[in-house]
């Protein structure tokens, strides 16, 4: 009994203790690339490279507790279907630019330099394809404005391998 207590302890040790890493590091998981998403407004294109939310719980987290982003970074919260979407700042530490994309691709609402910690809900008001948000103040610095048209994933970069099944090509209003 105390040779099979030995053995259980040990086994038990050998469980949890951390696996080695694999020499060709094969065992890691791999970063999905960045979403490649341009911005068609009046002085030009501007492109970003940002991470998408897709998931309710990843929807829910955001940009929380970041403390940086890059001046051509950010997320995308898609939402399918389009619905009116509300936004707040809670446990979000920078300022962010909060862009509405309506159904035909154009920024139904930008909300600018959203203040950091604020609970107040922000919404376009109408049913929305998603919500891109940005660095506070780069829509402005961009000239960036509502009106403007996005679109995302292969539609964006059509020269480019992307490798997502999150591609929004609006088309041009006839």
């Amino acid at each position: 009994m105390i040779r099979f207590a030995a053995f259980l302890a040990l086994g038990l040790l050998a469980a949890c203790s951390s696996p080695k890493t694999a020499a060709d590091n094969s065992a890691q998981a791999t970063v999905p690339a960045a979403l490649p998403v341009m911005i068609r407004a009046a002085n030009g294109t501007h492109r970003f490279d940002v991470e998408v939310a897709r998931t309710p719980a990843e929807q829910e987290k955001g940009l929380m507790f970041r403390k940086e982003l890059a001046a051509d970074g950010g997320m995308l919260f898609p939402m399918d279907p389009p619905r009116t979407a509300s936004f707040w700042m809670k446990d979000t530490l920078i300022p962010l630019d909060m862009l509405f994309i309506h159904t035909d691709g154009t920024i139904a609402f930008l909300k600018a330099n959203a203040e950091p910690y604020s609970r107040i809900p922000v919404s376009a008001g109408v049913p929305v394809v998603a919500v891109l948000e940005l660095r506070g103040g780069r829509a402005a610095e961009l000239g960036i404005r509502e009106g403007d048209v996005v679109n995302w994933g292969a539609c964006a970069a059509p020269a480019e391998k992307v490798a997502t099944d999150l591609n929004f090509c609006p088309r041009p209003a006839q």
